[in-house]
């Protein structure tokens, strides 16, 4: 969450990723979604909206949720942060994007270190290092501004 609020999102909407978007228990990740759910509703995650377990497709576009009747959700096609139930997920969809999508503008970090931990890979863009830099400074400083 400080990413996006250091990026000027006041209350993020955080979606926790799964294949589908109904609590199943044989998927342990729609469990896990559901409980970050039940937290946040709970008041025990603050600070944002969390929404989970949705499909990427529903966390990112209007028109799918609406196909699939879950225009209600607070977070479809609305998120403003991507939660995935592994790294080897985010992975996957960080690269993918940054390799094959035209135009994106995209950078890397690690979160909930004391200081920002720019993220990159040996085949990342000049554009990507750029922006993955840029990022943490804007970090940085706001983490300035919270901790004093």
């Amino acid at each position: 969450m400080d990413v996006a609020k250091a990026c000027g999102v006041d209350t993020p909407r955080v979606a926790p990723l799964a294949a589908v978007e109904v609590v199943n228990p044989k998927m342990p990740v729609t469990v896990d979604a559901d409980e970050l759910r039940k937290a946040n509703e709970a008041g025990e995650i603050t600070g944002c909206i969390v929404d989970g377990p949705l499909s990427m497709d529903i966390a990112l576009e209007e028109a799918a949720a609406i196909e699939k009747g879950a225009q209600d959700r607070p977070c479809a096609g609305k998120a403003d942060i991507l939660l995935f139930p592994d790294i080897h997920a985010g992975n996957l969809v960080y690269k993918t994007m940054a390799h094959l999508v035209p135009g994106i503008e995209i950078g890397a970090m690690l979160v909930g270190t004391s200081a920002p931990v720019i993220l990159a890979s040996r085949s990342d863009s000049k554009d990507v290092k750029i922006n993955s830099i840029a990022l943490g400074a804007v970090l940085a400083e706001n983490m300035k501004k919270v901790n004093g």
